[in-house]
């Protein structure tokens, strides 16, 4: 207990009598707003980087992301998660147990990226992921070196410094990205620019953020717990890896590399309400479910309650407003080449709309160190949507793809509902209004686009 609290103490700079929800209140906040700045910079460099750069680059930079993203997400061990969850998540022999295994895992993602080079390049036709693969990889071997410092201020929702250190660092690799682009006019300017912004992130974290620095070690014990909470997650986001970045890859295979970097450009601002509110879920929801679960109390419930209809609301709200105002918002951004890119915006907000209603339930069975359920729900949802992509997509193209996704996220809905009723987190009132208000706003967007829509 004395070196939890001393490690404790070491990292807040927020007043004792702070509350769990008020800390989780000020974290949301924090969160948000970092995004939103953060998407607002990521905007104004796309605009930019359009202007400089041919579509065919960002279908290539789309291609270097999934594998990136993809070798994340199957080797990921919820070691964030785990900090998060454990009663010894405090301890300095379980933080240097998680670091060493996190330097590890980047060193062997950086290899894996070298080795899967030429078979990815043959399988896209895209002779430049060959050196484009292993350079981009930097980032994985790079990221494993972050201090599980970050970890422990997600744990205690002290997230002021770590967001704003966080946010800097993104600002440092998006601003070389255009200044590369200026001078380079090719996607080594994307690629170059995503090193710079993890190192950025590295060395920020380790000189400003305070706490114990990590060591290299083991400690037997903490290994087997991690191994253990996190062989679940491990399978989880390699599910994850599907939902999240299966569109692409099969797009991929059916697109070509300009309509594929059109629909990214697309994707970029449809799925701004939906990462935002993961942002904020993934950072609070665990804490807030572990320590002051709405079951255990009427003034937990009401507290989450509204806490659920400001991230629900909010998100259908904003996507909402993007399914009404993307075609002449990308019209008003970007030059003629990009012009498709509007569609993309209305259909993908419509789309989303589903996922909202579920996503502050699935972190209740991690907060109880259930990561099997968590798993076996990311598997059914992986399969869902993959198979509905499939389906649709040979049906009627991307469109066909689009429309496929919202109807397997509306199916799959049961599925979140009963593994939150099983951890005391389902809340029937939510998911009948807010479906509600879903249908009501898509019905808006069609509505308005319907000239497009139609035609």
């Amino acid at each position: 207990m004395p070196a939890r609290q001393a490690s404790y103490d070491r990292m807040t700079a927020v007043a004792p009598q702070k509350s769990l929800f008020q800390r989780a209140l000020t974290g949301s906040m924090l969160t948000a707003g970092s995004y939103a700045v953060t998407q607002a910079l990521r905007l104004v460099s796309n605009l930019i980087l359009t202007r400089l750069l041919f579509p065919e680059a960002f279908g290539l930079m789309a291609l270097v992301s999934v594998v990136l993203v993809g070798l994340a997400m199957f080797s990921d061990m919820g070691i964030g998660p785990a900090i998060s969850q454990n009663p010894r998540g405090d301890e300095p022999a379980f933080l240097d147990t998680a670091f060493t295994f996190a330097v590890l895992r980047g060193l062997a993602l950086w290899l894996l990226t070298c080795a899967l080079s030429w078979p990815m390049a043959q399988l896209y036709a895209a002779p430049e992921l060959v050196q484009l693969l292993p350079a981009a990889g930097l980032t994985l071997l790079i990221a494993g070196f972050n201090p599980t410092r970050i970890d422990t201020a997600n744990r205690h929702l002290l997230l002021g410094r770590v967001t704003l250190l966080d946010l800097a660092a993104q600002a440092v690799g998006i601003l070389s990205m255009i200044c590369l682009a200026f001078v380079l006019r090719s996607v080594w300017a994307l690629v170059i620019g995503a090193i710079i912004g993890a190192l950025a992130k590295l060395v920020v974290m380790h000189l400003w953020l305070p706490g114990r620095r990590n060591r290299l070690s083991w400690d037997a014990a903490a290994g087997h717990e991690l191994i253990r909470f996190g062989k679940w997650i491990f399978l989880s986001t390699a599910c994850g890896f599907l939902l999240s970045q299966g569109d692409k890859a099969i797009f991929g295979a059916y697109l070509t590399k300009a309509e594929l970097g059109i629909y990214n450009i697309g994707w970029f601002l449809a799925s701004f309400p939906i990462l935002l509110a993961g942002a904020v879920t993934g950072r609070i929801l665990i804490p807030l479910y572990r320590d002051h679960h709405p079951a255990t109390s009427a003034e937990n419930a009401r507290k989450m309650q509204r806490l659920r209809l400001a991230l629900s609301g909010g998100t259908l709200l904003m996507l909402g407003a993007l399914g009404v105002v993307g075609m002449p918002l990308v019209g008003l951004l970007y030059d003629p080449r990009y012009q498709e890119a509007g569609l993309v915006v209305v259909v993908m907000a419509m789309v989303q709309m589903p996922a909202v209603i579920g996503m502050t339930y699935d972190q209740s069975a991690l907060a109880a160190g259930n990561s099997r359920s968590y798993f076996l729900l990311m598997a059914l949802k992986a399969g869902v949507q993959t198979a509905a992509f499939l389906i649709g997509i040979e049906a009627a193209g991307l469109w066909g793809a689009l429309a496929a996704q919202g109807l397997a996220l509306t199916v799959l809905h049961p599925a979140i509902a009963h593994l939150a009723h099983k951890h005391r987190a389902w809340d029937l009132r939510h998911d009948l209004g807010f479906f509600t208000l879903a249908l009501a706003l898509a019905g808006l967007i069609v509505w308005v686009n319907r000239a497009i829509l139609f035609s």
